[in-house]
């Protein structure tokens, strides 16, 4: 784990808190490179900087991570904002324009050298792009499927029946035994195949050994959707290494599609195309659990919770 993806649970005041200090913080520098250094940067370049600063801290600071879909909507109200602080006074507007004006007028050899570059370049993007999205496809047609159904209020797994709301793993423990959603980030970087493990390490040793037994085949060594039988369905298996799988879900919620496989699945929840057998059919309760630990520990993600 990065020190970037350390901070968890990102609330949205405390990511527009957060942000605006650091933007404000960014401004500030280039205020004080121009009146304590004389160093004075172009107001295109600020927002430049600053869009692709937004464009990092979406990516790399909050935690879990979001989906691209909504970092997209976070960065083009980034640009609005910008677009805005740049265009508040005149003076401002014109030093943002300065060098695109420039460009366009191409005075010097050095922005007739870009206005050349760009007059090329624009329309062959602009054409290459329209091609590429006109051009016929010889794939098979995108069957979509709902990837997070609603889960039930509860399940009920070898006849015993977990409220998913308030059950919880019984092997993510402490050095103690004791329940602690804090056990993964302490061992994090820790060896499940010490002989002297923690429990908690231990039962991550016992889920990666079902885990390749039984799951591998098609989630992949790398738990990343790639196994060996992977590409003989369509969709592929789920890839736990992205983001928008078990980052999002609650651990409760990934025990119960583990137990049910593709056919447990709800009315509501089609299409779900999902062939994953239920396995409640081949392992034991405890195993299930055990699975859901390993993978959690191993792509470095931590189960949401319901607060």
């Amino acid at each position: 784990m990065t020190a970037l993806k350390l901070v968890e649970g990102y609330m949205p005041v405390q990511m527009l808190i957060e942000m605006g200090g650091l933007a404000l913080l960014f401004i500030w520098s280039f205020y004080l490179l121009d009146k304590k250094m004389g160093i004075k940067v172009n107001k295109l370049a600020q927002a430049t900087g600053l869009f692709l600063f937004s464009i990092i801290y979406f990516r790399f600071r909050i935690y879990p991570p979001i989906p691209f879909s909504v970092q997209a909507i976070y960065a083009t109200m980034t640009l609005i904002g910008i677009f805005m602080w740049v265009s508040s006074t005149e003076t401002s507007w014109q030093d943002f324009r300065q060098p695109l004006i420039a460009v366009v007028d191409a005075k010097t050899p050095t922005t007739q050298i870009i206005r050349a570059v760009s007059v090329v370049l624009l329309p062959f993007l602009v054409g290459f792009l329209g091609w590429n999205n006109m051009k016929p496809s010889i794939d098979e047609p995108i069957e979509l499927r709902t990837v997070h159904p609603a889960p039930p209020a509860s399940t009920k797994v070898h006849g015993k029946t977990f409220v998913l709301q308030t059950a919880s793993n019984p092997y993510r423990v402490d050095d103690d035994g004791k329940y602690s959603d804090m056990v993964q980030k302490k061992y994090i970087d820790g060896n499940p195949w010490d002989e002297k493990a923690p429990p908690y390490m231990q039962y991550v040793r016992e889920g990666g050994q079902i885990f390749f037994q039984n799951c591998h085949f098609c989630h992949g060594d790398n738990l990343n959707g790639r196994g060996m039988f992977a590409f003989a369905f369509n969709p592929i298996p789920a890839n736990f290494t992205d983001a928008g799988t078990i980052a999002q879900l609650q651990e409760t919620f990934v025990f119960w599609r583990v137990s049910k496989g593709g056919i447990g699945l709800p009315r509501e929840g089609f299409p779900w195309a999902s062939v994953m057998p239920p396995w409640e059919q081949h392992l034991t309760i405890d195993e299930i659990w055990k699975v859901i630990l390993f993978e959690y520990w191993h792509t470095g993600y931590y189960p949401r919770t319901w607060d």
